[in-house]
């Protein structure tokens, strides 16, 4: 059977704090996420840009997080307003967050999987099971 994989990467700026954190990470602070989102799918889609099935799904609905915050996506932001109270602000959660918002966005048979970086050093990853 076929497989199609899709992988992207972007960054974006914002500043956030971690509730009940006690150390630094409490207080407001701000980083340059790096965001990779992978899809997989063992077949082709059309898209909202694209009305035959060409593709596991458009990059631009994979990258809709790095669009400023007030065209719908994550950059220049204070995660804690932007984020619903159910999804913390760790790299974890905000891994979480983004691939909730894009699966939405996606045929159901495609596979994702989402790794948000703070620090060059260290990842967090949220996929399906």
């Amino acid at each position: 059977m076929p497989k199609w994989k899709l992988k992207t990467e972007f960054t974006f700026d914002a500043a956030h704090y971690i509730r009940d954190y006690d150390g630094p990470c409490g207080r407001m602070h701000g980083h340059t996420y790096r965001v990779r989102v992978e899809a997989t799918s063992h077949q082709l889609h059309a898209s909202e840009f694209c009305p035959h099935p060409a593709m596991v799904t458009d990059f631009r609905t994979l990258r809709w997080a790095k669009r400023d915050v007030l065209k719908g996506g994550l950059d220049h932001c204070v995660l804690n307003e932007v984020l619903p109270d159910s999804y913390e602000t760790t790299a974890e959660m905000i891994a979480q967050y983004i691939y909730d918002k894009t699966k939405k966005d996606l045929p159901e048979q495609i596979r994702l999987k989402v790794a948000v970086s703070e620090t060059p050093n260290s990842w967090a990853e949220y996929e399906d099971d």
